[in-house]
């Protein structure tokens, strides 16, 4: 498959594109906008593009730089998803987050582009020099295991957070 996805990071000058495409998430029934950096939970743009834009290099967040990227469809310049690379893990991210996290707009789904975003987020994490980086995901979201099982993916284990079974992929980068 042809990808024809590139990854952004966040600006001022996508702001409308964003809140297009977390609104969609809200208009799904969908509380949260997984990989956008907590995107659900600001009301105020620049606040969360502030963070965004300030944890990835200066100001760590629960102890981590993380950098946020939207992908965009190369023809037509729609945002497709969102991911974001965790620099390194904490004992917490060990256990229940991981380096990566990636969601794709609900109407795009089904369609192929949740691999194609996650293979160009592996590219960012080689450039960065991580060997090897982990996906935890909630047992019953079987989308995102299967993409995660579709980029060499190994399934390491399985805990319990919240009451929700989560399992740990790892891909190897090397």
């Amino acid at each position: 498959m042809t990808n024809n996805l590139i990854l952004v990071r966040p600006s001022k000058e996508l702001e409308k594109e964003i809140r297009e495409y977390k609104q969609e998430y809200f208009d799904f029934g969908e509380t949260q906008v997984n990989g956008s950096c907590g995107l659900a939970y600001y009301d105020n743009f620049d606040e969360w593009l502030n963070l965004v834009l300030s944890i990835e290099k200066d100001k760590l967040r629960n102890n981590v730089h993380t950098s946020t990227f939207f992908s965009i469809r190369k023809e037509d310049n729609k945002i497709i998803g969102s991911v974001k690379l965790h620099h390194f893990l904490t004992p917490y991210l060990e256990k229940h987050g991981g380096h990566i996290a990636y969601g794709i707009r609900p109407s795009e789904r089904i369609k192929g582009y949740g691999k194609q975003q996650l293979l160009l987020i592996l590219d960012v994490a080689r450039s960065m020099k991580i060997p090897k980086v982990m996906i935890v995901c909630d047992k019953d979201n079987i989308a995102s295991a299967k993409t995660a099982l579709s980029c060499n993916g190994v399934l390491t284990g399985e805990n319990v957070y919240k009451g929700i079974v989560q399992q740990h992929f790892w891909i190897d980068l090397r």
